[in-house]
């Protein structure tokens, strides 16, 4: 790793990033409660029309997937920490610049890959 920033700090935001998420999804899905229990709550609700209780449903379930996105983002990103091989590009094995990581500790790709990934999904 070859950042000028300690590791840790990289680590604290990371951790900070991973709290917030998991406390909004909590308050989100009202405390306890599984997404799974939120969505029967929604769609159990006989006034509201099909297309309202299909719309819902397709949001539960981009927003689950959005949110279990992020967190595993975060999780190898920590994982890279660990290793030793946080803050390299996953493609081209060079250094991420540092105003990158600490914009979005959770990247992969330095910006030139990035672009050029995203270039091809298109």
């Amino acid at each position: 790793m070859n950042l000028s920033l300690e590791p840790h700090s990289f680590q604290a935001q990371l951790l900070g990033l991973r709290a917030s998420l998991l406390a909004q999804i909590s308050q989100q899905r009202g405390g306890v409660l599984s997404r799974a229990e939120v969505a029967a709550d929604h769609f159990s609700n006989v006034q509201d029309s099909h297309a309202q209780t299909t719309t819902q449903r397709e949001l539960e379930f981009a927003l689950n997937e959005r949110e279990t996105a992020e967190l595993d983002a975060i999780d190898a990103a920590l994982k890279r920490l660990e290793a030793g091989t946080y803050g390299e590009c996953a493609d081209c094995g060079e250094p991420i610049a540092k105003a990158r990581l600490l914009a979005t500790p959770e990247v992969t790709r330095c910006i030139a890959c990035q672009e050029k990934s995203e270039h091809l999904s298109h």
